[in-house]
């Protein structure tokens, strides 16, 4: 419904509720349109209670305040009226008219069309700001200072405020200005770099892990500062950027670099410090072996019939195996390519050797120990679209679900 309040006609949007469905295909298929329930004390919902107010778009923002609402936080996104989120129109494939990609990141949400060009619309952002716990924003930095709702103006009506803003590449420095998106950061950050085969191009990763890695890296900071404002009383202005946290993510390659001056490199599915840790090619397609120390390389090559690798002195420490990766990866490689990849599975099993195939996507969801992850959301668009499942347990207990249903309800908290 419309709630008008102080002479505004406001439409607010919720995502209803859905129950946790079981296992079996067969509860999935008999899921009925609009059907809804309260969360069931089964649900794990720490931040029940905690108001977000996501102005964020694309995936980093929208990312970490999925993940917020999966911990039971009430999730207000707002978006452009008219158009919405840029990614409602990032598709094919459309679930109906909702693109895929849209439907993945904003489950557990609410919504409401706010135009924050216009000076009303801005009163209506820092009205909403007043009576949420977290605002989270990606505008360019400086922006939302424009209209009046950077953090200084929120704080000043909500001391408590947790504000995260999350840019390319900062608030402040030479490129703190200049727009931002996965991909540049992960160019600019070298991660493209060590991307790729070891004799071939860079190559941008399959999934904007720099983008995910930055919602992961804010939904963290949201959290410490909550726990934060628990023991203080006070708010805080988190500053998470692509840029930042991909570097981070470097880890030992950002390590190798600093302290021993080592440039990096591609290594294809291989490892530069771990050898045997990497793909190889199968009779009927591939297999990844990871051997991460020498016990398990003794297995490897048990489990391969290839037990004089063992006692060559080449090979007996993983210093070694790295030294001479060539000559020992040749052998290895002759030898995966003799039998299908299910029968060096089954070869593996119980060897204590960390092995898997490379999946392709409809493998990953054909998987028994993947169907868990699969929630049926109930849209009034779409009416019925599948979503992987937060990942997030406790005690046994999950990360309850809910939809993308843009229906209208009444807003009893808000008083604009």
């Amino acid at each position: 419904m419309r709630t008008s309040t102080r002479g505004l006609n406001i439409a607010f949007y919720s995502l209803v509720p859905q129950c946790l469905p079981s296992q079996h295909r067969a509860v999935y298929i008999a899921a009925q349109r609009g059907y809804s329930c309260t969360h069931t004390a089964e649900a794990f919902r720490p931040l029940e209670g905690v108001r977000v107010l996501d102005l964020t778009r694309v995936l980093a923002g929208p990312f970490a305040t999925m993940i917020l609402g999966d911990l039971g936080a009430e999730v207000i996104k707002v978006e452009k009226p008219g158009a919405g989120d840029d990614t409602r129109a990032w598709g094919p494939p459309f679930v109906n008219t909702e693109s895929a990609y849209f439907l993945s990141v904003n489950r557990n949400k609410k919504s409401v069309a706010v135009d924050l060009k216009h000076s009303r619309g801005a009163q209506v952002i820092l009205e909403l700001a007043a009576v949420c716990d977290v605002l989270v924003e990606n505008y360019l930095p400086g922006k939302l200072h424009q209209m009046g709702l950077g953090y200084e103006h929120l704080k000043a009506a909500n001391p408590k405020l947790v504000y995260c803003s999350i840019s390319g590449f900062g608030q402040t420095g030479p490129q703190s200005k200049s727009p931002g998106y996965d991909s540049i950061a992960s160019a600019l950050s070298g991660m493209m770099h060590i991307t790729g085969p070891e004799d071939g191009e860079p190559v941008r990763p399959g999934v904007a892990m720099t983008d995910l890695a930055t919602g992961l890296y804010a939904h963290g900071a949201i959290m410490a500062a909550l726990l934060q404002r628990y023991r203080t009383g006070r708010g805080a202005h988190i500053d998470c950027n692509l840029l930042s946290s991909q570097v981070a993510c470097l880890s030992h390659i950002a390590s190798n670099y600093l302290n021993a001056g080592k440039e990096a490199q591609r290594w294809g599915t291989a490892h530069e410090s771990i050898v045997p840790y990497q793909g190889f090619k199968t009779k009927n397609g591939y297999i990844v072996v990871a051997a991460g120390n020498d016990k398990q390389f003794v297995k490897v090559c048990h489990v391969l019939r290839l037990t004089e690798l063992t006692e060559d002195s080449n090979y007996q420490t993983n210093k070694l195996r790295v030294k001479h990766r060539k000559p020992l990866l040749h052998i290895l490689s002759q030898r995966f390519l003799e039998m299908d990849t299910a029968d060096w599975l089954r070869e593996f099993e119980g060897s204590g050797v960390p092995v898997g195939p490379i999946n392709s996507i409809q493998e990953v969801f054909s998987s028994p120990q993947y169907w868990f992850s699969l929630s049926n959301l109930h849209h009034c668009v779409v009416v019925y679209s599948r979503s992987t499942n937060g990942c997030l347990t406790a005690d046994g207990h999950h990360t309850p679900w809910a939809g993308p249903m843009f229906q209208y309800v009444d807003v009893g908290w808000i008083h604009v």
